[in-house]
């Protein structure tokens, strides 16, 4: 994929005080799916803001801080997923993620995500996902392992591939993200952005949860696969920032359109 715009016509990036509002609860949205996001790893690659413009659908800008676009490795535990009015199904609420993302704001100068995969361990949560988030869910085998004292281990494999090994543990405590700060851009982010390239349309979709409970992140283990199997190039160094975080309960909100 790659953007309509050049470099010249792409609107003004978003300022502190959009970003800060949508951290706040939206008004008059009913929620349509509850979850909890658990032990999660925040891998980022500094990266050329053009690198990530090049591959981004109509509509959509890079983001930056300091000038530089960001690449993020984040594996996490889903748990509890479950839709409105309809408790947890065991077997089905839990289950494992890795995904490859990227920051980026909308013509209106909205911050959001872009993924570029989601890999998870839940074959109809992956199907559920493609299908009414137009997300790019990719089924894998994973497991993980959480023992006192010990560094949390996941493990991920696609079919055909390699496995990725990620082994981590949460370090010193840094609070939650000052807004304005690094931690707060690469964090704190409230809509992911979808893409349906049948019908050339934009959607984006809301989130909220308590401000992440932020650690430096003490990590033994990583992989930089995702970049290969999304089409970068592998970067051939050690991320250049990494968090971690325990876990947030998030409340999911539909779909909406992009206007034009």
């Amino acid at each position: 994929m790659s953007s309509d715009s050049s470099h010249a016509s792409v609107p003004k990036a978003p300022d502190l005080a959009g970003r800060v509002a949508l951290t706040r609860r939206p008004e008059n949205r009913s929620p349509v799916m509850f979850q909890q996001w658990a032990n999660l790893l925040f891998l980022h690659w500094a990266v050329s803001p053009e690198t990530i413009q090049a591959t981004l659908p109509p509509g959509l800008y890079v983001d930056t801080y300091d000038n530089k676009a960001w690449l993020g490795v984040v594996p996490f535990f889903m748990k509890g997923l479950r839709p409105r009015f309809c408790p947890a199904v065991p077997g089905l609420s839990n289950f494992l993620e890795l995904n490859l993302r990227t920051y980026v704001h909308d013509r209106h100068g909205r911050p959001g995500v872009w993924f570029y995969s989601l890999d998870a361990n839940q074959a109809i949560a992956v199907k559920i996902a493609q299908t009414v988030f137009s997300l790019p869910y990719v089924y894998a085998e994973m497991s993980a392992q959480t023992r006192p004292g010990k560094p949390i281990e996941l493990h991920s494999t696609r079919r055909g591939q390699p496995q990725q090994s990620f082994a981590y543990a949460a370090g010193d405590s840094i609070g939650h993200a000052d807004p304005g700060s690094l931690e707060h851009f690469l964090v704190e982010r409230y809509l992911l952005f979808s893409y349906r390239k049948k019908s050339q349309s934009l959607f984006m979709g809301r989130v909220h949860h308590a401000p992440y409970p932020l650690f430096k992140a003490e990590v033994s283990a990583f992989s930089r696969d995702l970049f290969r199997l999304n089409g970068f190039a592998d970067p051939g160094r050690p991320f250049d920032h990494a968090l971690m975080a325990p876990s947030v309960n998030v409340t999911v909100y539909g779909l909406e359109q992009v206007p034009c």
